[in-house]
C-alpha cells in the first residue's frame, strides 16, 4: 500500500481510505470492526466518516457510524491512524443537532464536540465541511439557480472557526467537500488575506462516470495545492459489473432504497458503465480493478475512498492497488469518456 503526503501537511495517508457510510444501515457494529481490522492489517491508515453517516441518512440512524467507530478507535494507537470526519451543512434534515445546521462557530463547534465524544478521541486529523452552506448545484444537480439564494454564514467566518479549532488542538487540519471551483478559490483567497490556515483537502465525487473534477477544479487543485480525496470511485457499484444489462441487485443500495442515488440510475450512466465493464474484460481486468486503478492514475488524487458491505468487496477494492493501467487501456477509457462525458454528474 503506497503512502502519500497529504497536501502541504505532515500527514501521511494510505492511497486507499476506508469509507464508512454503510455502517449502521447496511452493516452492523461487528461488520464495521471486521472491516477496520482487515483494512488496518492491509496497510490502510486513513479512515473517513461523518456525523451524517450512515447513508441514506435518517433520524433513527443519525451519527450511528461514528458511534460504531469509537470503540474500535479506543483500542488502537491513535497516532498510527489518520481520522477524518465532517460537519453537516444546512439542509432539510431538522433532526441533525435539532436543526442547528448553519455553519456558525457555535454549530460547528457543537458538531465537532459531539463527533469527538462518539469517536472517543480528543482530536481529528481532518475536519471537513460536508457540503457548502451557500446555494450551489450538487448531488446530481448541474445548473446554478440564483433564485435559490439565501442568507448564509460567510466563508471567512467558517475559516475563522476552523482556525480556532486548530488552535484549540481539537483538529489538526480542515477541508472542504462537494465544493465548487469558486468556493475553493474563495476559501484560499480569504485564508491568505487574513493570515489564517487554508483548507488542506477537497473531497468530491470522482469516477469513470463523473470526471467533472478534470476541468476547472483540477486547475484550482494544482494552483492552490489542494489534493482530492476521491469518493464514490465505483459510482455506487455501477462500475463493478453487478448492474450489467439492467440488473438491479436487491441488496445493493440502489436496489434497496427507493429514490436514492437517482443520478446513478440514469440511462446514460448504465450505458457507459456497461461499456466500461466490457472494455475492462477485454483488457483482462475486472471492472472494479479498472475503475479503481484509473482514479489512482490522476495526479490530483491523494487518496481514494472506498466503502464496502462485506469483506470480499473490501478485499477487491484494496487489491486494486496492484493494478497499473497501460497506455492502451487509458486510451480506451478516454474513447469511452468521449462518448459518455460524465453522465452521472
Amino acid at each position: 500500500m503506497k503512502i502519500n503526503k497529504l497536501g502541504e501537511s505532515d500527514l501521511q495517508v494510505s492511497e486507499i481510505c476506508l469509507g464508512t457510510m454503510t455502517w449502521g444501515e447496511q452493516n452492523s457494529e461487528r461488520d464495521a470492526h471486521l472491516q477496520l481490522d482487515f483494512a488496518f492489517d492491509h496497510g490502510i491508515n486513513f479512515i473517513d466518516t461523518a456525523e451524517m453517516y450512515p447513508v441514506p441518512p435518517g433520524a433513527g440512524t443519525y451519527a450511528r457510524t461514528e458511534t460504531y467507530l469509537g470503540p474500535w478507535l479506543a483500542r488502537r494507537q491513535r497516532d498510527k491512524l489518520v481520522l477524518a470526519s465532517k460537519v453537516a451543512g444546512p439542509g432539510r434534515r431538522e433532526w441533525v443537532r435539532g436543526g442547528r445546521t448553519e455553519l456558525t462557530r457555535e454549530n460547528i463547534t457543537e458538531a465537532l464536540d459531539n463527533s469527538l465524544a462518539r469517536l472517543r478521541t480528543d482530536y481529528l486529523d481532518l475536519y471537513q465541511i460536508h457540503w457548502p452552506g451557500r446555494n450551489v448545484p450538487m448531488f446530481g444537480v448541474t445548473r446554478f439557480d440564483p433564485e435559490n439564494e439565501t442568507q448564509v454564514v460567510p466563508i471567512l467566518d467558517q475559516i475563522e472557526t476552523m482556525a480556532g479549532l486548530i488552535k484549540a488542538g481539537k483538529i489538526r487540519h480542515y477541508g472542504v467537500s462537494n465544493e465548487t471551483t469558486w468556493g475553493v478559490c474563495e476559501f484560499m483567497r480569504l485564508a491568505r488575506e487574513h493570515g489564517l490556515p487554508p483548507p488542506l483537502t477537497i473531497q468530491n465525487c470522482y469516477s469513470l462516470v463523473n470526471l467533472m473534477f478534470d476541468g476547472e477544479l483540477a486547475e484550482a487543485s494544482f494552483r492552490e495545492k489542494l489534493p482530492l480525496l476521491a469518493y464514490s470511485p465505483l459510482a455506487m457499484g455501477m462500475l463493478t459489473g453487478k448492474f450489467a444489462g439492467g440488473a438491479m441487485p436487491p441488496r445493493s443500495r440502489l436496489g434497496r432504497y427507493a429514490n436514492f442515488g437517482e443520478r446513478y440510475k440514469r440511462e446514460l450512466v448504465r450505458a457507459a458503465a456497461d461499456e466500461y465493464c466490457r472494455f475492462a474484460k477485454s483488457r483482462g481486468l475486472t471492472a472494479t480493478e479498472m475503475a479503481m486503478a484509473f482514479v489512482r492514475t490522476r495526479w490530483f488524487v491523494a487518496s481514494t475512498i472506498v466503502g464496502a458491505t462485506d469483506l470480499a468487496q473490501l478485499k477487491q477494492n484494496i487489491d486494486s492497488v496492484k493494478v497499473e493501467l497501460d497506455a492502451e487501456t487509458l486510451a480506451g477509457i478516454d474513447a469511452i469518456h468521449q462518448r459518455y462525458p460524465s453522465p452521472s454528474a
